[in-house]
């Protein structure tokens, strides 16, 4: 496993990067990733203007920032995305924000389509979802935790819709969408920093 880590952190970007890369293959009409469609590359433009927007106005609650300066350990934060989920739009600008908060964490990114031997190893019931942190010790690369891909709320919200209407489809987005605006990333932000204590505890 940790050759596989170590060869995708060969291929990772950081957070500014990875969004000009993004930004990039949009304006040739594409989006990240192997498969390519008018969906994809639609729902590419939405979430590059979410994260410019999020990158703006997202902040990170003071409690978490207090606990992200009294990290004792090194980590690297690895990342799992690509440029046209939506899911990834929301929760990568919190991630970046918070690495940029604390000394103690490097955040990189890889497109999961590039790393499927990494995707592999960290499935959610059996699909590749993204985005999915994957939370290393930073010297030797061992995998202390991993996350992801929504915090608990937005999951049981999608969990519930397909249970009440047997699809996940435009209308399931635009609620998991807006429970996003409404959580203001408070959820990740807990849940990630919750994980962080219990490494370090």
């Amino acid at each position: 496993m940790k050759m596989i880590i170590a060869e995708s952190l060969l291929r990772s970007y950081t957070y500014d990067e990875y969004r000009k890369i993004v930004s990039d293959l949009l304006h040739q009409g594409l989006s990240s990733g192997d498969e390519q469609s008018d969906d994809l590359t639609n729902y590419s433009k939405l979430n590059d203007v979410r994260m410019h927007r999020l990158d703006k106005t997202m902040t990170i609650d003071e409690t978490c920032i207090q606990q992200l300066l009294s990290l004792k350990g090194k980590y690297i934060w690895l990342v799992l995305s690509e440029g046209w989920c939506g899911d990834a739009a929301q929760l990568l600008p919190i991630f970046n924000k918070m690495a940029l908060l604390a000394v103690a964490i490097d955040l990189k990114i890889v497109f999961r389509d590039e790393n499927q031997e990494l995707m592999n190893m960290f499935l959610t019931n059996g699909s590749k979802s993204i985005p999915k942190l994957l939370i290393l010790e930073k010297e030797t690369l061992e995998v202390l935790k991993n996350w992801g891909p929504r915090p608990k709320g937005a999951t049981q919200l999608i969990k519930s819709y397909k249970e009440q209407y047997g699809i996940i489809d435009e209308t399931a987005k635009i609620e998991l969408q807006m429970w996003y605006l409404q959580d203001k990333g408070l959820s990740t932000q807990k849940e990630i920093i919750d994980l962080m204590i219990l490494i370090e505890n």
